[in-house]
């Protein structure tokens, strides 16, 4: 029975923490829809914030691939985004040192396709040895490619990074001329407060209908993968690696698939930046970048695709919040307080909620069993003992 056919039965399902992450997120809509009405948060600002959420979310996706469902440690999740920023800046920037003017779709190919080429380059050498080798090689990788970007003038435009990106509907029939097309309206639901829906508002609905789609699908396909047989490779690979080679698995070809895969989500929340920001610089990859990832994923809860979600809504709102205090009388400088808030969010979640506040059980194979409901039914007896009964009577 779905939530649409009975949702007083759905909402009874929820387990506590699922609840409380419900009841949290319907009160923050709540008050961010107070604040639109009343102008304190511009519309065109709040779906910016909604497209930099769906890119943290992407981010964590790409991570809990790795980490979550197979146990890689991959410290380099700045450099992956990164190539996908420059890989499509770089392709369709009119102030591109090497190319520029190409359709963004290009720009999103080539991005991949480097970043494909760049985990299987690390990955090679790296997934047949211990799990520290591979965390050491991405550290050092995630160092390589920012100096890179940062010194190469002639390929990344060095510091001064690269302008005149296009939105990523540029040259699209329809979408490209939609914002324009569309008309200014002005609303006015408080009195005095008035609701400004103008070109830069419909280009940043676009974005974030951009990064829905580009979030959703990465959803549904891990969620997909998660349930599959492939998954539960993946799953035996990060509970014991020994025990899965003992079983006739290829572990370092099912290690090298899901290293691939998180790395693609992370270029593709790079690309997706890309055409966010409009602009992209060394100051991109900086390894707060990583950091933020880590903490969702272990947030959320590792191998949980809805705790991924739910640890890159809490970053950003974390992370743009904290603006917000400049507007406050405090008697110290409230910027320090986004890595502070955010530490003590992890100490908090280590030391309550170890296994993370939405834990992966219930996106596996049988969440009965998660529920309270105990292990799958077994019959009461075995085919044998319904063989004799039955031939006596």
């Amino acid at each position: 029975m779905s939530a649409l056919d009975a949702p007083k039965a759905a909402l009874a399902g929820l387990t506590r923490p699922e609840g409380w992450v419900l009841g949290v997120s319907v009160a923050f809509v709540l008050f961010l829809l107070a604040a639109l009405l009343t102008g304190a948060l511009g519309p065109t600002y709040f779906l910016f914030l909604v497209g930099l959420a769906g890119m943290y979310a992407l981010l964590s996706f790409g991570l809990n691939a790795q980490w979550g469902f197979t146990g890689l440690i991959n410290f380099s999740v700045a450099a992956f985004f990164g190539i996908g920023a420059y890989g499509s800046a770089l392709m369709t920037a009119s102030g591109s040192p090497i190319a520029g003017g190409f359709n963004p779709l290009v720009g999103l190919v080539v991005a991949l396709v480097v970043a494909f080429a760049l985990a299987l380059l690390i990955g090679i050498p790296t997934l047949r040895l211990r799990a520290d080798y591979l965390a050491i090689a991405s550290l050092g990788l995630a160092e390589v490619v920012r100096l890179i970007v940062l010194n190469e003038r002639w390929l990344t435009n060095g510091s001064a990074g690269v302008r005149g990106i296009p939105g990523f509907f540029e040259g699209w029939p329809v979408l490209s001329t939609f914002p324009e097309a569309m008309p200014g309206l002005r609303l006015e639901v408080v009195p005095g407060s008035p609701i400004l829906l103008e070109t830069a508002f419909w280009q940043a609905s676009l974005n974030v209908l951009l990064v829905l789609g580009f979030a959703g699908a990465t959803f549904f396909v891990l969620r997909r993968a998660h349930r599959s047989p492939w998954g539960r490779v993946l799953r035996t690979i990060r509970s014991d690696e020994d025990l899965a080679r003992a079983l006739g698995k290829n572990t370092y070809s099912f290690k090298m698939q899901s290293f691939v895969l998180g790395s693609l989500i992370m270029a593709l929340a790079g690309v997706f930046y890309t055409h966010l920001n409009l602009y992209v610089g060394p100051g991109d990859l900086d390894p707060i970048t990583t950091f933020y990832a880590w903490v969702a994923v272990i947030l959320g809860g590792s191998g949980s695709n809805r705790g991924a979600l739910f640890g890159g809504i809490v970053i950003v709102t974390i992370r743009e919040g904290t603006r917000f205090l400049n507007d406050v009388a405090l008697p110290i400088d409230p910027a320090p307080l986004r890595l502070l808030l955010i530490g003590v969010v992890i100490v908090a979640v280590m030391r309550y909620r170890p296994q993370g506040i939405l834990p992966p059980q219930r996106e596996l194979i049988w969440p009965s069993a998660v529920d309270g409901g105990g292990a799958p039914e077994t019959p009461d007896s075995g085919v044998r003992e319904r063989k004799g009964g039955g031939g006596d009577e």
